[in-house]
């Protein structure tokens, strides 16, 4: 068991997760080329493989954060000619300048240099990948809007997947609350505030884009977290399954390999997808309820 002490140690927490989806267009583009809406696809061979960019699962975590009563840091329109918009860059104020970090410039006054604001996002993601490759399914559409103006049904095609996709964050928890945009840290009791809801944010990750007609799921039905040392997501490739196999060898090996860097470590589970899976698995709400036990002993936040 670990003690107080250790967990004083920890400079990140990792989550690899897997979510099936049934019948989605994830991350599908919303303009339509010779009338077939395509998903992004990386190729392995001669296989292509969907996958939701880790930009659009960052905008989806950042999302369920509004939804769960944060507020966020809004669009600001960039004072430099050309510049990019950015947020307001108050990460003491708001959370997602906190975790996702931000990049803005200012303008100088008169001819002089203008100046620029980091901060390196302490929330590192993955994309979040389909471990089956496409198979070419298209779902057949027409759209009637124009026809009572006198135009015709416009027949469109989109381009959809089923399979199993896997997706990985870490979270630099020596990073939150702190550093770059801060005056001066956060109260620990806000850290832990702040790391747990992101938590809460990816138990119940939600793709917000092509949700009208591909309504899915996309929260975590396995999930293996690691409290560590070392800034690694030790899960990244290690979880592997064999259509509804989970690979248990090489998750256990992976334990065994980082055993001298891992903290604490959670393996969770919804019942009924996944064959294989080790011993002492709990339920994915157990599973993440850990990992908010780890955050607060981390922070060395009392019980009320």
């Amino acid at each position: 068991m670990s003690s107080k002490a250790d967990f004083a140690k920890a400079k990140a927490l990792t989550v690899t997760y897997l979510t099936p989806v049934s019948f989605a267009s994830l991350n599908g583009s919303d303009k339509e080329a010779d009338n077939i809406s395509s998903i992004k696809k990386i190729s392995a061979g001669v296989e292509q493989y969907p996958y939701v960019s880790a930009q659009a699962v960052r905008r989806a975590l950042r999302n369920q954060l509004e939804v769960l009563g944060w507020t966020l840091s809004e669009g600001a329109v960039a004072t430099i000619k050309k510049g990019a918009a950015t947020t307001k860059q108050e990460p003491e104020k708001y959370i997602d300048d906190d975790l996702f970090g931000f990049m803005g410039t200012e303008s100088g006054e008169g001819a002089g240099p203008g100046s620029a604001h980091k901060r390196t996002s302490v929330v590192r993601v993955s994309p979040l990948v389909a471990l089956n490759p496409y198979q070419g399914d298209l779902d057949f559409g027409t759209n009637y809007m124009g026809v009572g103006a006198g135009g015709n049904p416009n027949i469109f095609e989109t381009e959809v997947h089923a399979g199993l996709y896997r997706g990985t964050i870490l979270i630099e928890l020596d990073r939150v609350g702190c550093g770059d945009g801060f005056a001066k840290p956060l109260d620990n009791n806000e850290k832990a505030k702040r790391v747990k809801a992101l938590l809460a944010a990816v138990k119940n990750l939600w793709a917000s884009g092509r949700q009208s007609r591909f309504l899915a799921d996309i929260s975590p039905k396995f999930m293996a977290g690691a409290l560590l040392v070392v800034k690694n997501p030790i899960f990244l490739e290690s979880v592997l399954v064999d259509g509804a196999d989970l690979n248990t060898k090489t998750l256990i090996e992976t334990l065994k390999d980082y055993e001298s860097e891992t903290l604490a470590t959670v393996i969770g589970a919804r019942s009924g997808f996944f064959t294989g899976i080790p011993e002492n698995t709990v339920s994915i709400g157990e599973a993440f309820n850990t990992m908010a036990g780890w955050v607060d002993q981390y922070y060395e936040i009392k019980d009320n």
